[in-house]
């Protein structure tokens, strides 16, 4: 089916995710460029406190509540957008504060269902790694699927 996840690694300073939502783009998108939206999966469904200037140059911070009562705290600010394909943004854990990667979210429709593909960039291959090594591809696999059950109560 198409909830599956695709996860390749393009070249040494990259991540791919593909991944198959069964509802139209503009409503992918939308889930995308909300708080409302977005506190509803991004965070692998956890609480999350969300924060957004969903506009080039605007910036955004989310701290997701994890079940063991830790916070994960994460920022960036929007590069580009074009509604309802395209979404370039930065990306950086509070954590691991100076670890900046940029992601680039391409949305296409066809036949009534979005695909979304997702191209993050690194500036070294060790950060690329340690990305890879901390569960970034179930963390979005989880959150994706989040998305799917939040698009179906929306459509």
């Amino acid at each position: 089916m198409g909830d599956n996840l695709t996860v390749t690694l393009p070249t040494d300073l990259e991540i791919k995710m593909v991944r198959v939502f069964d509802a139209p783009r503009a409503l992918v998108f939308e889930a995308h460029s909300k708080p409302e939206h977005v506190k509803h999966w991004w965070g692998r469904g956890n609480p999350l406190d969300c924060e957004m200037d969903f506009r080039p140059g605007g910036a955004w911070r989310f701290v997701e509540h994890a079940p063991d009562g830790e916070q994960y705290a994460f920022r960036g600010e929007y590069r580009e957008i074009q509604a309802p394909e395209r979404i370039v943004w930065t990306f950086e854990f509070e954590g691991m504060p100076g670890h900046v990667c940029v992601e680039t979210l391409e949305l296409t429709e066809e036949g009534g269902k979005t695909t979304v593909t997702s191209l993050t960039r690194f500036d070294t291959k060790e950060d690329r790694d340690g990305m890879v090594s901390s569960g970034m591809a179930e963390g979005a696999r989880e959150s994706y699927d989040a998305l799917a059950a939040y698009l179906n109560k929306l459509s």
